[in-house]
């Protein structure tokens, strides 16, 4: 294990009982979706990097809150409107079932979209100026 998962480790430990169970799950849906991502703490919070950041998640005291906004599957964003906070991040209320299809689904659309973001990088490097 990396310095880094180690940190998440840790912050999962250090989050409410309530929210650890939700958070071990959630790294364990976004692992399985990008499982060559690396773990990070980023902005204090737990995150998932390939060719930028995957997801951000992270506990409060009333949720577990996942970030960045998610944009580019319709039928997603229908799903996940009731969970949508002012600025679009997504908030799952702890005293309600957490939502885990939705959050694999956000994970495989972030993994392909990450991958999209990589092979543009690679075209652009490789296109002479």
């Amino acid at each position: 294990m990396g310095a880094e998962a180690a940190k998440i480790d840790a912050y999962i430990a250090a989050a409410p009982a309530a929210a650890q169970p939700a958070l071990r799950r959630i790294r364990e849906i976004v692992r399985a979706a990008a499982p060559d991502a690396e773990e990070t703490i980023s902005y204090k919070m737990p995150a998932f990097r390939r060719h930028g950041i995957l997801i951000y998640f992270a506990a409060f005291k009333h949720h577990i809150g996942i970030f960045p906004p998610i944009a580019g599957d319709q039928g997603l964003d229908e799903a996940l409107a009731p969970y949508r906070g002012s600025k679009g991040n997504l908030r799952f209320p702890l005293n309600e079932p957490i939502p885990y299809d939705l959050i694999d689904r956000i994970a495989r659309l972030r993994a392909r979209q990450d991958q999209v973001k990589g092979r543009a990088r690679k075209r652009s490097k490789l296109t002479p100026s």
